[in-house]
């Protein structure tokens, strides 16, 4: 499916608002736009829904006001909202379960449409493991691949240094224009100037340890495959080689000395299956029979073939029980749920976007879910 047309001003306010609201993630994000066509109409319906599924309070909506301004920061800073769908989407990210749906890009967005390879690594790097990053990435640099990776020092910076001539592309835990480390700066801009920089936080947004599983997250979206060049056992890296594995992406991973705890986890990664890389051509011979043609596209919302929620009556009390005597700490699949409840599935849905905006509902890989019990 080819890439949808562009949102107008207005819609791109909207969706800005709503995926800033508290409690709206990209699965609740797109319950809503199926349920309610729109962002501005899910946004008057957020209270009432919230209140259904139990929430505490409200969570607090921004205004049209603080949405503009962020807007308008994004375009003092050179950089630009694209929603999923739209044209200048990376095509790859459409491939993603629940992809986010609006990110702040600063660049070219050409450097989306060839196939990307992420690069990812230890920030304490070797002088070795930053002499590999650097090998990898120029060489896949030559085979027509981007990089993607997420500016962290190390081995993140060493992939992205060797790839400006060629196509990279950075991927950052806080907003655009609060890039980190400090030390990259300079480098960002150069993204920026050479590639892209991506974010799906808002402007300003400090990066806090808690939104780098985000950040890694879409480096391990962006790319056909990833490489985890020197990794502990205990890593960033080794998060972003689980979420590609769960997204289909290939895993590669450099071997290292046993005796080197920076070599733990990728040895570790290659026990479980990952492919084992020692030059660019591994990886690109891997990926060859991926990247002959252009990333199927998941198009403009819906990203699925919505729901029809006019096919049965809303839930009532009745409906929201059986699902919360059927949840529990234990993540569920949906297809479980609608087997036990012997709900509609638009009943379910309703119910389980109840629960997400109330943020009792906690969302799990394969699209499990779970309840989120208060602390005692």
């Amino acid at each position: 499916m080819p890439a949808g047309p562009s949102l107008s001003d207005r819609q791109r306010l909207h969706w800005l608002r709503l995926i800033r609201t508290e409690n709206v993630g990209p699965v609740s994000f797109r319950g809503l736009i199926n349920r309610f066509g729109s962002a501005e109409a899910a946004l008057a319906a957020l209270p009432e829904l919230a209140l259904a599924g139990g929430a505490a309070r409200l969570s607090r909506i921004p205004s049209e006001a603080e949405a503009e301004r962020e807007m308008e920061a994004a375009r003092r800073f050179g950089a630009r909202f694209v929603a999923v769908g739209e044209p200048d989407y990376p095509p790859m990210l459409r491939r993603m379960d629940a992809p986010p749906p609006l990110i702040a890009i600063k660049g070219k967005a050409a450097v989306f449409q060839p196939p990307a390879v992420a690069i990812v690594g230890a920030r304490n790097a070797s002088a070795l493991g930053a002499r590999m990053a650097r090998l990898l990435a120029a060489g896949l640099g030559r085979e027509g691949y981007a990089i993607v990776s997420g500016l962290a020092r190390g081995i993140d910076a060493a992939a992205h240094e060797a790839s400006l001539s060629t196509g990279t592309v950075a991927v950052l835990a806080g907003g655009l224009d609060r890039p980190y480390p400090p030390e990259n700066v300079a480098l960002a801009e150069r993204i920026a100037a050479e590639g892209a920089l991506v974010s799906e936080m808002p402007f300003g947004w400090e990066p806090r340890a808690r939104d780098f599983p985000r950040r890694n997250r879409l480096v391990a979206g962006l790319g056909l495959g990833l490489v985890v060049v020197e990794a502990a056992m205990r890593s960033g890296s080794l998060i972003s080689a689980r979420l590609a594995g769960e997204m289909g992406r290939i895993v590669f991973a450099v071997p290292g000395s046993p005796l080197d705890p920076r070599a733990a986890g990728t040895n570790g990664l290659i026990k479980d299956g990952a492919i084992l890389v020692t030059e660019a051509r591994d990886v690109a011979g891997a990926l060859a029979p991926l990247s002959g043609g252009p990333p199927a596209a998941g198009g403009a919302l819906p990203l699925e073939e919505p729901i029809d929620f006019s096919a049965v009556p809303p839930p009532a009390q009745g409906e929201r029980a059986l699902v919360l005597q059927a949840l529990g700490p234990a993540p569920v699949g949906i297809d479980e749920l609608l087997r036990h409840t012997g709900l509609h599935p638009a009943q379910l849905a309703m119910v389980l976007l109840e629960l997400d905006l109330a943020g009792r509902l906690e969302r799990h890989a394969g699209g499990a879910v779970s309840l989120i019990f208060p602390d005692p």
